[in-house]
């Protein structure tokens, strides 16, 4: 890649802020919204207002992302893995601690080791109650990506995990894996249910 938006931005001329510091900003009024909501309206309201925000940002980052890289609809894993990796370098900086690794043909592993948000919600004692919108961050980037996509959260910093972990197939990969489920719950008389369609459910 070598379009402007997959690069790290270069040093601030005079007078102007640096990315990093920024960022710094953005964290800073992310957190202080989230905060007055939750005392004004109860944690529940500010935990829904973040996640539809967080899709509507997402979603519109991932589609600047794609018309700056000149990435078409229906990516395949590998393409994703990176743009996902482009993706939440231009977010987050060094705030947020992430690998992606393609795992098959139509399937990668995003593993998130460490999440500056998850630490300020512990510093200032609100950590119990907050819903990560992850699941509904990374649906964003998909549909800015215009990619159709299954996708598991497997594990959870903030519930004790040792990482927030996804497992993410492609449309073509996704199906396959469903047909399978539905053979192997006809085959035992019982109905299937694909765990993956759901949103952010933790799976095996």
């Amino acid at each position: 890649m070598t379009s402007s938006a997959s690069q790290a931005p270069g040093p601030a001329g005079p007078g102007e802020p640096s990315a990093d510091l920024l960022r710094q900003f953005w964290w800073l009024h992310d957190a202080r919204w989230y905060q007055g909501v939750a005392r004004r309206f109860g944690q529940d309201a500010a935990n829904e207002v973040n996640a539809e925000a967080m899709q509507f940002v997402t979603r519109r980052i991932a589609s600047a992302y794609a018309r700056e890289e000149g990435l078409g609809p229906g990516l395949s894993a590998a393409e994703l893995a990176t743009a996902l990796t482009g993706i939440s370098e231009l977010m987050t900086g060094d705030a947020v601690e992430a690998s992606n690794k393609v795992t098959g043909e139509e399937s990668f592993e995003t593993a998130v080791t460490r999440n500056f948000a998850l630490e300020m919600l512990a510093r200032a004692g609100t950590l119990e109650g907050y819903e990560c919108p992850c699941p509904q961050m990374r649906a964003g980037w998909f549909e800015g990506l215009k990619t159709e996509v299954s996708d598991h959260r497997v594990e959870c910093l903030r519930t004790g995990g040792s990482a927030c972990r996804f497992r993410t197939s492609t449309a073509s990969g996704a199906a396959a894996t469903t047909d399978g489920a539905a053979a192997a719950a006809t085959t035992d008389g019982a109905a299937a249910t694909d765990a993956a369609t759901v949103p952010g459910k933790e799976t095996p």
